[in-house]
């Protein structure tokens, strides 16, 4: 009972070789991985792990060895680095965060995701999130409506070698269309209402994981089959809201 009460109340703000075991993609070959930095931080991955996700029920063996692995000090201003395992979520500038660790977690495990799915990402934001689909998955496809953003999310995802990880910069709204369907959609900045293009583009038997709200937001998990659309409302957010080009 008292885990299930934590998750209800927690309210966050959000924003190459596949493995023999568990379809966890092996590490990418980026020149700064054992350097004396990484090796620092590795300990407070480790303890990240322990004491912010697992303990708060995220089960799913190939989530948490993936964050785990990826360096999350690389998403985030280099004055922010030492706060980079913190359970908190960090601003990223242009008014944006990463997520806490547990959310990014959380959302990972919700979409169930396999090794050979297509995920569409609406939010890039660092590129933190993408970076941990992408062990886990085929391809991400990952939309960022901030220019400065979706530039530097790029670069850090080039240099740290996730080749699998496609970004554009633009309105994710109407989503990624000549590269649906998705097996798996995620969306990390909260509307209103879910959009119905990624409806569209989620494909049968697929899932998406998405805030879903005002000033009072749910995370929300929805389920495409071939009768209909199934919603399910999980825990209490706080996401930044999605936003629009302007017409």
């Amino acid at each position: 009972m008292r885990r299930i009460l934590r998750r209800a109340s927690v309210l966050i703000m959000a924003v190459g070789a596949v493995a023999a075991w568990a379809g966890v993609v092996a590490c990418p070959p980026y020149s700064m991985q054992t350097s004396s930095m990484e090796e620092r931080y590795r300990p407070q991955r480790e303890a990240m792990v322990d004491e912010q996700i697992q303990r708060r029920g995220v089960t799913d063996p190939r989530v948490l060895e993936v964050m785990r692995a990826v360096p999350r000090h690389r998403f985030v201003p280099a004055s922010l680095q030492a706060f980079a395992y913190s359970d908190r979520p960090l601003s990223i500038g242009q008014g944006q965060t990463i997520s806490q660790p547990y959310v990014v977690a959380y959302m990972t495990e919700a979409l169930q995701v396999t090794p050979a799915d297509r995920v569409l990402e609406i939010g890039t934001g660092s590129g933190y999130q993408a970076a941990v689909l992408s062990r886990l998955v085929r391809d991400v496809y990952t939309i960022e409506i901030v220019p400065e953003l979706a530039r530097r999310a790029t670069a850090t995802l080039e240099a740290l070698g996730y080749a699998n990880v496609h970004v554009r910069e633009g309105d994710g709204y109407a989503g990624w269309p000549e590269q649906a369907p998705f097996e798996r959609i995620i969306v990390t900045a909260a509307p209103d209402a879910v959009p119905q293009p990624l409806v569209d583009q989620l494909a049968i038997g697929g899932r998406m994981v998405i805030p879903v709200g005002d000033r009072e937001q749910w995370l929300t998990v929805i389920e495409k089959t071939a009768r209909g659309v199934i919603e399910r409302r999980t825990i209490p957010v706080a996401f930044v809201p999605f936003t629009r080009d302007q017409p």
